[in-house]
């Protein structure tokens, strides 16, 4: 199968409305399709992880091909240059957490990225670096808390950025880490009391959020018996 003929797929599965609701929910559709991620992993599914392929498709620029590279992409082939090449395509919210989530957290690089990215300017590649805290949090089971430890410190110098998309992923970090078990759960809470302190909104946004979820009953209860207490 070439790339040729998934976007030739691609474009008979168009859906216009789920377009204009992807639209809604600011994702990019300069280049999509609106097709539902439910259906692209299926398809993912179908065609196996193909490196070559996701390639090429990611060439294309097409919003569903390259979230498709995203899902069949091989992890071990995947180059520090090549993260970088394709962190700069990232136009979209949706893109941007699906790569992250379903390849780039599986690489070598990943931790260093994370670290990274966190301390860029440009938006989407923020976002990655703090997409890849929370994705690393729950898919690197046998990572040491120290590791997650030491990520709070790049959370924190990031609550000023007021951009939706980023000051959504910091949180989304924090929330993470805080989730993975209860010393980091309690930790994390410690960090966003001091983060609420902050005099910038976003931060103050960020903090609550986090602490409202991570101090809740069901947060406390699960992590409880995955402690066996």
């Amino acid at each position: 199968m070439q790339a040729k003929d998934i976007l030739k797929r691609l474009e008979s599965m168009a859906e216009p409305e789920r377009k204009k609701g992807m639209a809604r929910v600011g994702i990019s559709t300069d280049s999509a399709y609106g097709i539902a991620v439910p259906k692209l992993r299926e398809m993912a599914k179908e065609i196996g992880k193909n490196h070559d392929l996701a390639l090429e498709l990611w060439k294309t620029g097409n919003h569903e091909a390259r979230m498709l590279a995203g899902f069949i992409g091989e992890p071990a082939r995947v180059t520090e240059k090549l993260m970088e090449q394709w962190v700069q395509d990232f136009d979209s919210w949706d893109i941007c957490d699906q790569v992250v989530s379903n390849l780039f957290d599986r690489t070598p690089w990943a931790y260093a990225k994370a670290m990274e990215w966190s301390e860029r300017e440009e938006e989407f590649v923020k976002r990655a670096g703090f997409a890849m805290m929370a994705s690393l949090a729950v898919h690197d089971k046998k990572a040491p808390d120290a590791v997650f430890m030491g990520l709070f410190k790049f959370i924190a110098q990031a609550t000023d950025d007021d951009r939706n998309f980023v000051k959504k992923a910091v949180n989304w970090a924090l929330r993470g880490i805080g989730k993975r078990n209860l010393a980091l759960n309690e930790m994390a809470l410690a960090n966003a009391y001091a983060i609420a302190e902050f005099p910038f909104k976003s931060a103050q946004w960020i903090a609550k959020d986090a602490i409202r979820e991570l101090s809740s009953e069901a947060v406390q209860e699960r992590l409880r018996k995955k402690a066996g207490l």
